[in-house]
């Protein structure tokens, strides 16, 4: 069985919508979205440089956009195929599975990253990588350090949260067995930082009413498939200030009998950690880079 999975932020690169924008009606559907999020998508995804799209404001709506016009372009799979998303991604895996439409996934996103932008400018925070170790040791490590472990990524990754100060410090002393990496980020997403994000979302979804899902829909709390819309619309708004569980995510795909994965636009980092947490179990995974890589995605895998 295959699944798609839907990038999050940190993943987009200068250009990567160059080459879709070559496929009849791509041009027209961005700019669609655009109108929409009050943002240039078409010239954010082809002309704008690194800087400029790592505007966690920006840097949302474009991945999002990015996944779900690659998704218009991809041969039906199965109904039972599954969708996960990381972060910010979980937008695009919602719109896939028909809980809202893609339009309102992309506005959704712009208001989402337009909020934590906000709320990251409140006080200095950051976020650093820790590779290897013990996952629940470094857990207890970052707490003892007064830092959360806002994404469990598996495949020996966890990505520290908090304040500015205490990334310096693990960054300058990292734990024994492990390597830490400052990541160039706003804030602190995923904790109690992003509060004052959380509210604003929830005001901005109110008069949404999501569909259920048409596919199972995975959920970044705990992996787990999520059947009823509003619920996971729901679990979207909390998960801005909680931990991104892309580890049981993982988990939930292999309980899922997932053998093959395609990745959407901005793709490669999530079919990185596939290819390492999920080894043996699943043989096939496709990043989708550029229209030709549609080839190699197989529906009845």
């Amino acid at each position: 069985m295959i699944a798609l999975l839907c990038p999050g932020q940190g993943a987009q690169s200068p250009g990567m919508l160059n080459d879709w924008l070559e496929l009849d009606g791509a041009r027209r559907r961005l700019q669609e979205w655009s109108e929409r999020t009050g943002l240039d998508l078409v010239h954010l995804g082809t002309e704008a440089g690194a800087e400029e799209i790592r505007d966690t404001a920006i840097t949302q709506p474009l991945t999002v956009a990015a996944s779900l016009l690659a998704a218009e372009y991809l041969p039906e799979t199965p109904s039972d195929a599954p969708v996960a998303g990381h972060s910010v991604g979980e937008l695009a895996a919602a719109a896939i599975a028909g809980v809202f439409p893609a339009e309102e996934a992309v506005a959704l996103a712009a208001a989402r990253g337009a909020a934590m932008a906000k709320a990251c400018a409140l006080e200095p925070t950051s976020m650093a990588a820790v590779m290897l170790g013990d996952p629940d040791e470094v857990v207890a490590w970052l707490a003892d350090h007064d830092l959360a472990a806002a994404n469990r990524n598996g495949a020996g990754q966890i990505v520290a949260s908090g304040s500015a100060e205490a990334i310096e410090a693990i960054v300058a002393e990292p734990m024994a067995g492990t390597k830490v990496r400052p990541l160039q980020v706003a804030g602190a997403f995923h904790t109690r930082y992003m509060a004052p994000a959380e509210e604003t979302l929830r005001e901005h979804v109110a008069s949404l009413s999501p569909a259920d899902p048409t596919r199972p829909l995975l959920s970044n709390a705990d992996g787990a498939v999520v059947i009823d819309g509003a619920e996971y619309l729901d679990r979207l708004v909390a998960q801005v200030t909680k931990p991104v569980r892309w580890d049981l995510t993982m988990q939930g795909l292999t309980g899922l009998g997932v053998t093959a994965t395609a990745e959407l636009p901005p793709a490669g980092t999530l079919s990185g950690l596939v290819r390492r947490e999920l080894k043996g179990t699943v043989t096939s995974t496709v990043a989708l880079k550029k229209p030709g890589d549609i080839d190699d995605v197989d529906p009845a895998a």
